[in-house]
């Protein structure tokens, strides 16, 4: 019995020793790469490149020409320093939009959206919900075969 607690401690000692190294060395980060090309690389290419590689959706969308309204917002959020409002929800998100906040409509609302790396060749409009998700309370009377007998009282 002497020799499992000895085990049983020395196998602890070794988790004990694990998990402190592992606490010491910081998480790293990973580079954010889309499509391969880091965000530096992204902001480097002209227009031109970077639509060769956003989804076809997205880029058919700026192949097309953008409309009066899309073509606004497009101008604005390339020089915006603050947050800009829009009813617009269909403009594809490029890298020269990362780091910037939009306060895009949802039909009620205005909802702020900080744009990540992660968003490119997205759509404004995916980041926020135009339906809120029901929130049902219990059955009413009538809804199941138990309910039909209520309490007197």
């Amino acid at each position: 019995m002497a020799k499992k607690i000895i085990a049983g401690s020395a196998k602890a000692t070794r988790r004990r020793s694990r998990k402190k190294a592992s606490a010491i060395q910081a998480r790293r980060r990973k580079e954010f790469l889309y499509r391969g090309f880091t965000m530096e690389e992204l902001l480097k290419m002209s227009f031109d490149e970077v639509l060769s590689i956003l989804p076809s959706r997205a880029r058919r969308t700026y192949l097309r020409g953008l409309n009066y309204e899309q073509q606004l917002l497009f101008d604005k959020l390339k020089v915006a320093e603050g947050p800009v409002r829009t009813h617009r929800r269909d403009l594809p998100i490029i890298p020269q939009f990362v780091g910037k906040t939009v306060s895009i409509y949802n039909g009620k609302e205005f909802k702020d959206v900080e744009i990540k790396p992660e968003m490119i060749g997205c759509f404004l409009g995916e980041f926020i919900l135009t339906r809120k998700a029901p929130q049902h309370s219990g059955p009413g009377v009538g809804a199941t075969r138990s309910s039909k007998f209520m309490p007197l009282k």
